[in-house]
């Protein structure tokens, strides 16, 4: 049997094996497919997501490269770290990651907030470390508090964070589910609530204090955004799924709004590197679950262009 940091029985089996990588302040959950021969992928899962919601696009992703997908700290299998979660926290996990058991250059491809890291390993990770990195639909201004320009969190998935943290509790400490679904409603700022049946499985995955990090700012409090896109050093491949903006309320339907990626782009390209978009706007915001194919195929095109 299995817990989570909270003592419920919580985990499942998956398509592949899962390792475990003791790097110091948190032991990083873990999954690996594709021939060491080949060149490393690192695939950084969404906010609320393990790694497995890679594991169809892993298997296709096998076939070219050695990928690793992990569990970020306070998600899946990976250790939960009360009032410990930040932007630079989560990075620097990801760079010991990348010392202890990579230990080679690789090209990081994250979602959502795993997006978010991508950029951040491209500012910050060791010298020699990133080959590019591929941002998944990342909403970068979109989840700070006071962004540099566009919707703020309160104004897109912030009323969502705001609910897992009521009604969930930190590590689970409340675990009010039905109180959540009563709550829940359909949707917020376009954000589809889990609201039928019982607790998904990335959910019971997932510990709530994530959200209250990022519903109260903490978590790029000494990461803003724009201060991060200025120092990016690699290639780095935008993708830019479904959005739009409520011309009455200017609440964010989607991760990241056309100013916002327009804005990211510009800071970066400023940065001195190549910066590639695509705007996919029919895509689904975890394009890699929804459409494993299609992010495959940008994902594999896309690196065939990088030195």
């Amino acid at each position: 049997m299995s817990t989570d940091p909270a003592g419920r029985d919580v985990f499942v089996a998956h398509a592949f094996p899962e390792q475990q990588a003791d790097i110091g302040e948190i032991t990083m959950n873990y999954a690996e497919v594709g021939d060491p021969a080949r060149p490393a992928v690192l695939l950084i899962p969404e906010q609320t997501g393990s790694w497995w919601s890679y594991e169809e696009s892993m298997a296709l992703l096998a076939e070219d490269f050695h990928v690793y997908a992990v569990d970020l700290r306070g998600q899946g299998r990976s250790t939960w770290t009360p009032k410990r979660y930040s932007l630079d926290n989560f990075g620097n996990d990801l760079v010991r990651f990348l010392s202890l058991v990579v230990r080679r250059p690789v090209v990081v491809a994250g979602n959502s907030s795993g997006g978010v890291l991508a950029a951040w390993l491209s500012a910050y990770a060791m010298p020699g470390q990133i080959r590019g990195v591929l941002c998944e639909d990342p909403p970068l201004f979109a989840s700070e508090l006071v962004p540099e320009c566009g919707p703020s969190i309160r104004q897109a998935v912030g009323p969502l964070f705001a609910l897992f943290r009521d009604h969930l509790g930190d590590q689970w400490s409340v675990g009010d589910w039905a109180g959540y679904r009563k709550a829940a409603g359909a949707a917020v700022a376009g954000v589809a609530f889990p609201t039928d049946g019982e607790v998904p499985q990335n959910l019971k995955e997932y510990d709530p204090e994530w959200a209250r990090a990022f519903v109260e700012g903490t978590v790029a409090a000494n990461c803003p955004h724009g201060r991060l896109l200025r120092q990016v050093k690699t290639p780095v491949l935008l993708t830019h799924h479904r959005r739009s903006v409520d011309p009455e309320t200017g609440n964010l339907m989607g991760a990241i709004s056309d100013q916002q990626a327009a804005r990211a782009r510009q800071l970066m390209e400023g940065a001195g590197v190549r910066v590639d978009y695509e705007s996919i706007p029919d895509a689904a915001h975890v394009m890699h679950q929804a459409d494993p194919t299609k992010y495959t195929e940008i994902l594999r095109r896309w690196t065939t262009t990088l030195l």
